[in-house]
């Protein structure tokens, strides 16, 4: 019903702005929150994949194999990784998340066989227990790192940057730095910590290439080593990851999530992950490395839909962070009530920050904590894993395709002329792709 005054809410001024302009006045603080990007974006969801018909001749889906088996790092390592699946579950901290979180995440993969990743602040006895592949992350904060663990990794993955906030460091507000938590990072209980936003010991590609280096004597060349970026100058990051030796090259676009940073930075840095993809696979083909080093692709992967259409642009595996929270339980209406005494609903809630996560996942609290059931948060994460696998088959089949890895850009077309130019595909119904 209009205003019978004409009132009109102004674009520019609408009514979150103006709330926020009222919020950062009252308190003279900048907002903090997790989860991740929440404005439109242009996102997978702007493609869609050209099944077979006439032209091209679709599998059976009932009795042509679709392989998935991925393996990521044989460049230079020992030991690469060997997945029976190309989604594997992104770097979230212990501290971030709880102890029963880190373990429910490790079984789900390790049943799906494939891996997960440590995060900020070291790595438990409970992640390592129940992950049969577990990447180590290798951060600008050192916090946790030593060398035994390096060795008990399976592979390593120095972080430049994350998608939410490419150039910016992590955050763990005091209420989640226990004793357990601050002793592994030799931290004081109860005191916010920041984490640097650049590695203290280099400046440069030069200063990462003796790093890797460095990492692989350690190891005695037997772990792969990843070089996660944010996106944002994707094109020439990616190029200097090959060039200093990395084994994989992880992307993460700004729809990445985190467990807390400023929502300035999670709405205004880095670039969408559609924009960015099409650049890192760039930089590879033209150093003549696509395939060799492989390319993982992370930022607001919600299924399989969105995996096959990464791999399609020329991803080798994707990676998952906020979905695998959400099949573990994040935002789920059982827990409605807590949330609207927290001031928010199911779907909304992004206080991860707070330890108040009634879902017992972002928290330190024990009390939360005991509501997630790790075996059963293993046993959820699993399944969805396994369903993407299976959507992500499903597609490559009406394609034609008898791998995953065999999806290709001429599978897909854009919905608008923004998506057709960064995916670097065709329009739909057209053969048009701009700035081509």
């Amino acid at each position: 019903m209009s205003d019978p005054r004409g009132a009109r809410l102004s674009a520019s001024f609408d009514q979150a702005t103006i709330a926020e302009i009222q919020r950062a006045a009252t308190t003279g603080v900048y907002d903090i929150r997790g989860w991740g990007a929440k404005r439109a974006l242009p996102h997978f969801d702007d493609l869609l994949l050209l099944g077979a018909s006439m032209s091209r001749y679709p599998l059976e889906g009932y009795r042509e194999r679709c392989d998935t088996e991925v393996v990521l790092g044989d460049r230079h390592a020992k030991f690469p990784l060997r997945l029976a699946t190309p989604v594997t579950i992104a770097g979230m901290s212990f501290g971030a998340l709880s102890a029963n979180a880190k373990e429910a995440l490790g079984r789900g993969a390790s049943e799906v066989g494939t891996s997960t990743t440590t995060g900020d602040g070291g790595m438990t006895a409970e992640e390592r227990e129940h992950s049969k592949t577990l990447v180590y992350q290798y951060l600008p904060s050192r916090y946790g790192m030593n060398p035994d663990d390096l060795r008990r990794a399976d592979a390593i993955e120095i972080v430049l940057g994350q998608g939410a906030k490419p150039g910016g460091g992590g955050m763990l507000l005091g209420q989640k730095v226990t004793e357990r938590v601050a002793g592994m990072r030799t931290l004081p209980v109860g005191i916010d910590q920041r984490s640097a936003c650049r590695h203290p010991d280099w400046t440069g590609p030069d200063d990462l290439a003796i790093k890797i280096l460095e990492l692989r004597e350690i190891t005695d060349w037997e772990k792969p080593i990843f070089v996660k970026v944010g996106a944002s100058r994707t094109y020439f990051d990616v190029s200097l990851a090959i060039k200093a030796g990395a084994d994989v090259v992880v992307l993460d676009g700004m729809q990445g999530g985190t467990a807390a940073t400023q929502s300035v930075f999670i709405e205004h840095v880095g670039i969408p992950t559609l924009a960015a993809l099409p650049q890192a696979v760039e930089a590879l083909q033209e150093q003549g490395m696509h395939r060799k080093v492989q390319l993982v692709v992370s930022g607001g992967i919600r299924g399989g839909a969105d995996m096959a259409k990464a791999l399609a642009l020329g991803a080798d595996a994707v990676s998952i962070g906020t979905a695998a929270l959400v099949a573990l339980g994040d935002n789920d209406p059982r827990f409605e009530e807590d949330y609207q005494r927290l001031g928010t609903t199911a779907g909304a809630f992004d206080a991860y920050h707070s330890g108040q996560d009634p879902a017992g996942i972002t928290t330190q609290d024990e009390t939360l904590a005991a509501r997630l059931d790790p075996v059963l948060g293993g046993r959820r994460v699993a399944n969805f894993l396994k369903v993407m696998t299976l959507e992500a088959q499903t597609l490559a089949r009406a394609c034609g395709k008898a791998h995953l890895l065999h999806l290709e850009p001429e599978d897909l077309v854009a919905l608008t002329v923004e998506a057709a130019a960064m995916a670097r595909v065709p329009l739909a119904g057209t053969s048009w792709v701009p700035g081509r």
